[in-house]
């Protein structure tokens, strides 16, 4: 039995992949070489605006920034499938590196990072089991609470 493609996943969780927003330097969105992709961090924007800004553990709880970290690990995903001409040609997420902004006595980064971490594997099946890295930041740039980047194997 094959394992269902992504996109058909996305739609099962009525999820679509985002415009890639805007740059807002010399870089590109995601960069592929041989069969791995490499997205930059990506920001939580939801047509193209931060939904929530500021730190967690001081501006915002917890599960709010866990759903900022879902939304983008979504637009790394966007990024990701942008440069491949599609979500279905990504075989497999190794890695995903999440920087947060938390207050001074803030330590709960990886509760926040599940929050991208979860939705590579609600997308991608086992396939979306990852090593990661958390990062904590005093300010992330717009004074987003997360950045996700994530690198993935492609077909």
């Amino acid at each position: 039995m094959r394992p269902q493609p992504a996109s058909e996943r996305l739609a099962a969780l009525g999820l679509v992949l985002p415009d890639v927003p805007a740059l807002a330097g010399a870089y590109v969105a995601a960069v592929r070489y041989g069969d791995i992709v490499i997205t930059t961090g990506q920001l939580p924007f939801v047509d193209g605006r931060l939904p929530l800004t500021g730190l967690v553990g001081v501006d915002l709880d917890i599960a709010a920034a866990a759903g900022a970290a879902r939304q983008a690990g979504l637009n790394a995903i966007a990024a990701a499938a942008g440069v491949l001409g599609g979500v279905d040609d990504i075989v497999r997420v190794l890695s995903v590196t999440g920087h947060i902004a938390g207050g001074p006595d803030f330590v709960e980064h990886p509760a926040v990072l599940d929050g991208a971490s979860k939705l590579m594997v609600e997308i991608f099946g086992e396939a979306g089991r990852h090593v990661r890295t958390n990062v904590g930041a005093p300010r992330l740039p717009l004074n987003s609470p997360v950045e996700v980047g994530i690198v993935v194997a492609v077909r």
